[in-house]
């Protein structure tokens, strides 16, 4: 057994791993970085890369088969669906450099292709090295939750780990959870030819505003998408190429392909954690705000910290770990700045507090701005008109957005900002954006907030008559 020691030994080379690994090599640290699969993780190999390039494709039949309406006949698209699946790996192909062992071995850090597994509260067992590190990271990130449900385990089926491996055109894909994997995946057959099923237990995009959800839903069903919403799953049966699920009401539903979509599960079992002193939530493994387990001299970010699973959220916690484990400052994780989207068309973005939340909280103090897309010039020009932006503030602050539409992935990030730096929303009112553009949404969401106190205002009526009457 052979024994290294360095300064910073990160666990899984995914988004939050690499970015610790590359950012404190060349600040000087010494740096091991273990991953026992692929380079780049989930993001890159299984999740946003190969799902984003998918659906790419599915927004290309689409627009062929609707374009009538801008004076462009609408044509039948004729999909192959295996090419499309080699357009996925081309895009991940282009990617992979950046994530390369061999780019990180260039930054000097030593990567060791191997499974680690804790051996001690200071030592990491991988393959036959043993390593003692003053600071060890864990950014081993998530995995698809594969539920129990009977029959299962006799049926073939997918989840985002194998589904872009899939080159033959599933005939009707069954689609077990609503969420943003689910909806993402749906849209993106159905587009491409498929027929497609959502079932799910509780309410599809439960996690987002209501009313921005049924924006997407109904596109979704509009597209020919079933979504099947309160069906708990009781069991699976068939074979390949003829799967039918049971739900507890007894509906069953039948198709050729299966694909899990029902959440995420923190990569732990080969960590060894007891051994470590690091102790477990049921989400993942329980870090303080600062990112550090209940083992001082370890900390774990991303999606096995288990708070918001995303990689630009492993990739902030990154940022969290160089300031502290490198430089010994103070820096703590949070996540009312954090934003999400869900990259259906139209799209779904949610950043800080939703509308219930707010009013959980702060009561009658919380105010409400909202403007609709169909008063966006540019929205009605390319007739992306569904949609609104929604901004709850507080005594004048924005404290959360939610915004459904075109765009809102993009659109989002405007309020991250002013999140993040406590703006006002007068400071959003005095930006200028070019016309015709769906950026301006963001400004004439602040200028909904302003509208009446200026032109509801009785004493800014009387300040203005008396200005025009005595001001020469």
């Amino acid at each position: 057994m052979n024994e290294s020691k360095t300064d910073i030994l990160v666990i899984g080379a995914g988004s939050g791993g690499l970015s610790v690994a590359a950012g404190a090599s060349q600040m000087g640290a010494d740096v091991i970085l273990l991953e026992g699969h692929k380079m780049g993780g989930d993001c890159l190999n299984f999740g946003c890369v190969p799902s984003k390039a998918l659906i790419a494709s599915g927004k290309a039949a689409y627009g062929q088969a609707h374009s009538a309406v801008f004076g462009v006949a609408d044509h039948k698209p004729q999909v192959d669906y295996a090419v499309a699946k080699d357009h996925v790996r081309d895009v991940i192909a282009q990617i992979e450099p950046m994530d390369s062992q061999e780019r990180f071995e260039g930054f000097g850090v030593r990567v060791i292709r191997e499974y680690g597994s804790f051996v001690s509260p200071t030592q990491v067992q991988a393959g036959d090295q043993v390593i003692t590190a003053r600071r060890v990271v864990i950014a081993t990130g998530s995995s698809p939750l594969v539920p129990p449900i009977p029959g299962l385990d006799k049926v073939p089926f997918y989840t985002n780990e194998t589904i872009f491996e899939l080159r033959e055109k599933p005939d009707h894909l069954l689609i077990i959870g609503g969420g943003p994997i689910g909806m993402e995946m749906a849209q993106a057959h159905i587009r491409l030819g498929c027929k497609v099923t959502v079932i799910e237990g509780m309410k599809a995009l439960g996690k987002d505003d209501p009313e921005a959800a049924d924006v997407v839903l109904n596109a979704l069903r509009l597209e020919g998408v079933a979504i099947h919403e309160s069906a708990m799953v009781a069991q699976i049966r068939g074979s390949d190429g003829a799967v039918e699920v049971v739900t507890e009401n007894g509906e069953i539903y039948a198709g050729s392909h299966l694909l899990l979509a029902a959440g995420r599960k923190a990569n732990v079992d080969r960590l060894n954690l007891e051994v470590a002193g690091i102790d477990q939530t049921r989400a993942g493994i329980k870090t303080d705000d600062t990112l550090r387990t209940t083992n001082r001299k370890v900390y774990a970010i991303g999606d096995v910290a288990g708070g918001l699973q995303f990689t630009h959220v492993a990739g902030y916690h990154a940022g969290i770990i160089i300031r502290s484990a490198l430089f010994g400052l103070p820096s703590k994780a949070k996540t009312n700045h954090i934003p999400w989207a869900t990259y259906t068309q139209p799209e779904l973005a949610q950043v800080g507090m939703s509308e219930a939340e707010a009013h959980a909280q702060y009561g009658g103090n919380v105010e409400t701005a909202q403007f609709d897309y169909h008063h966006n010039d540019r929205a009605v020009a390319e007739r992306k008109t569904p949609g609104f932006i929604k901004v709850m503030v507080v005594k004048g602050r924005p404290v959360g957005a939610t915004i459904v539409g075109h765009q809102a992935g993009e659109l989002i990030n405007l309020w991250s900002l002013a999140i993040a730096n406590n703006l006002k929303m007068g400071q959003i009112a005095a930006m200028v954006a070019p016309y015709p553009t769906i950026g301006e949404l963001n400004k004439r969401a602040a200028g909904a907030y302003f509208s009446p106190r200026l032109f509801e205002n009785q004493t800014v009526k009387r300040v203005v008559r008396f200005v025009q009457r005595w001001i020469p």
